[in-house]
């Protein structure tokens, strides 16, 4: 069965890895992007030589916020949670644009809350702290995942 995670198991450690579903490179996007700018201000350049002058700043303001779209798509392409659980630590390593977020906590302290409600992320509660993982894990698939980490904790416990 195909996961939208990838799990590595070793002998002392396993890692639970999930990443933005990102369908295009970024070389792709840049060929794409290059393409649609040359496309869109040719057209507003053949306007301008005839005469409709003003198509050219509306050309231009079109490619800007094709670029900022890009560049936001860009950031978030590379984005990721992964998961590593050890007999003494789990760790959850959350990564979104620029900002790389690591939270720790005790393995035997901890445990999984999921209820399968639309929109829910699975919640790893230990000491009071909540932390979120499943983002880029479809909703379909997020009851596996929890029940597979709520499997692993009670395995370190024991």
């Amino acid at each position: 069965m195909q996961h939208p995670w990838v799990r590595v198991e070793s002998a002392h450690r396993q890692e639970w890895l999930s990443r933005q579903n990102c369908s295009i490179s970024p070389r792709q996007l840049a060929l794409i992007f290059g393409s649609l700018v040359a496309v869109s201000l040719t057209i507003a350049a053949l306007f301008a030589l005839s005469g409709a002058w003003l198509v050219l700043p509306f050309a231009l303001i079109e490619v800007l916020g094709l670029g900022v779209a890009f560049v936001v798509h860009a950031r978030h392409a590379a984005d990721y949670e992964r998961i590593t659980l050890s007999p003494e630590s789990l760790t959850v390593e959350v990564s979104r644009a620029t900002r790389l977020m690591q939270q720790q906590c005790t393995p035997a302290w901890t445990r999984v809350e999921y209820q399968g409600r639309r929109r829910e992320l699975i919640g790893l509660v230990a000491s009071g702290r909540r932390i979120e993982v499943g983002r880029f894990v479809p909703e379909s698939d997020r009851r596996g995942l929890a029940n597979e980490l709520r499997t692993q904790l009670q395995g370190m416990r024991s």
